[in-house]
C-alpha cells in the first residue's frame, strides 16, 4: 500500500522552505542595496561637506563615531536575531529584523497573523502554512515603514525648508531636542521593568557622562567618538553581572 502523502504546506520542517535558495538571493540583494546606498551617501557627504564648512578630517571623525555608536545596538539586534532563527529561518530575519522595522513589530506581526489561523509561533500547529502567512503579514508591516518614509520624507523637507527661512537657527535645536526626546523615553520606560534594568541605566548614563568629562581635555578627545559604544557596553556588562548574580525583578 502507498503511504499518503501529508497535505501541502502541513510539514512542520519550516527551516526547508525558510532557507530556500530563492530567499537567500532576495536577502542578499537587500543588502546589496543598503550597501551601495551607504556609499552614495558617504560620497555625498564629502562633496558636500566644503560647502557647509565640514573639513575631511571632521568627516572622517563623523564616520567613525557613527560606526562605533552603532556597535552596541547592533549587538543587541544580533542576539534578537539568533533567538528567531529557528521561527523564521536566516533570510526572513536577516531581512525583516535586521534593516527594516523592529524585533518587537515584525513579531508581533507574526504572532497575530499565526493566531488567525489557530497556531503558535513555535508551536506544535506551526505549519509551513502558517509560516508563509506569517512571513507576509512581517513583509507588510515593514513595509509600511518604507512607504511612510517614502511619502513623509518630501513634506517634511519643505517644512524644513519654511523654519529655515523663518528661523535658521531652529532647525539646529528641533533636531537635537528630537534626539534628546527619543533617547530619555527609551531610557525612562526601561527605569520601572526590573531592578537589572534600573542598575543597567544608571550605568549607562555615569559613564557616559564620565566619557564627556574626560573628552573636555585635548588628549582624550577621542572619547567624544567612544563615549556612546562605551557606555552601551557597560550597561550590556553590568546588566550581565546582575543577572549572574541572582539580581531579579523589583517586588
Amino acid at each position: 500500500m502507498k503511504t499518503a502523502l501529508p497535505a501541502v504546506g502541513s510539514s512542520t520542517d519550516i527551516l526547508a522552505i525558510a532557507n530556500m535558495p530563492i530567499l537567500w538571493i532576495l536577502a542578499l540583494g537587500v543588502f546589496a542595496a543598503i550597501i551601495l546606498q551607504s556609499l552614495v551617501y558617504m560620497r555625498a557627504a564629502r562633496k558636500a561637506g566644503a560647502a557647509a564648512d565640514i573639513s575631511q578630517a571632521e568627516l572622517k571623525v563623523s564616520f567613525r563615531a557613527g560606526a562605533v555608536a552603532a556597535v552596541g545596538p547592533s549587538l543587541a539586534v544580533v542576539l534578537v536575531s539568533i533567538a528567531l532563527l529557528t521561527l523564521f529561518g536566516t533570510p526572513a530575519v536577516l531581512v525583516r529584523i535586521g534593516l527594516v522595522g523592529s524585533a518587537a513589530t515584525e513579531s508581533a506581526s507574526a504572532s497575530i497573523a499565526a493566531e488567525t489561523m489557530g497556531a503558535t509561533l513555535g508551536g506544535p500547529d506551526y505549519t509551513q502554512a502558517v509560516f508563509v502567512v506569517a512571513f507576509m503579514a512581517m513583509s507588510l508591516s515593514g513595509a509600511g515603514w518604507m512607504i511612510s518614509t517614502l511619502i513623509l520624507t518630501p513634506i517634511l523637507k519643505r517644512g524644513d525648508s519654511k523654519l529655515r527661512k523663518v528661523n535658521p537657527a531652529l532647525m539646529a535645536i528641533v533636531p537635537a531636542a528630537a534626539l534628546i526626546g527619543a533617547f530619555a523615553s527609551l531610557g525612562i520606560a526601561e527605569l520601572g521593568k526590573t531592578q537589572i534594568h534600573i542598575v543597567s541605566v544608571l550605568a549607562s548614563a555615569a559613564t557616559m557622562a564620565i566619557c564627556l568629562l574626560l573628552a573636555r581635555k585635548p588628549s582624550t578627545l577621542w572619547l567624544r567618538e567612544w563615549g556612546l559604544g562605551i557606555s552601551i557596553m557597560t550597561g550590556l556588562l553590568v546588566a550581565f553581572i546582575a543577572h549572574t548574580s541572582g539580581m531579579g525583578p523589583t517586588a
